[in-house]
């Protein structure tokens, strides 16, 4: 996968994620993953399948699917915790954080958005938070 085609999935993932849009969000990220398989980085691996566990959990919980929510949003959870992985495009820290609080309380559900080059997330209109 050449930069700008992983680039361009990456976009469409977060646009799709960020519009609930969870499914197809899914198969986007998981497209990305499956190339870091290829690759043999297992510790990015980990992170990516984090990712797709969360749009998966968050269908779950639309579905009202107690247990999927549960299991899913659990392994989820575990696989984005820690510090945020340089090599991973997205903004990890804040996004596992606000996970967990909108699998446990139906909060609003965390939006999925690039980080900059200092770890900060960059929001749709450019800027960092």
């Amino acid at each position: 996968m050449t930069p700008q085609e992983r680039q361009a999935i990456l976009t469409r993932a977060r646009d799709l994620f960020n519009s609930g849009e969870y499914w197809l969000a899914h198969e986007a990220l998981e497209t990305v993953w499956r190339s870091i398989i290829r690759d043999g980085d297992a510790g990015a691996a980990e992170v990516w399948q984090g990712l797709i566990q969360a749009a998966a959990a968050l269908l779950h919980q639309r579905r009202g699917n107690r247990h999927g929510v549960k299991v899913v949003g659990r392994s989820a959870l575990a696989k984005l915790a820690g510090s945020q992985r340089p090599d991973v495009e997205f903004e990890t820290v804040r996004f596992q954080e606000q996970l967990a609080r909108a699998l446990a309380s139906h909060a609003n559900p965390p939006r999925l958005e690039f980080r900059t080059g200092d770890g900060e997330r960059k929001t749709d209109d450019g800027h960092g938070d």
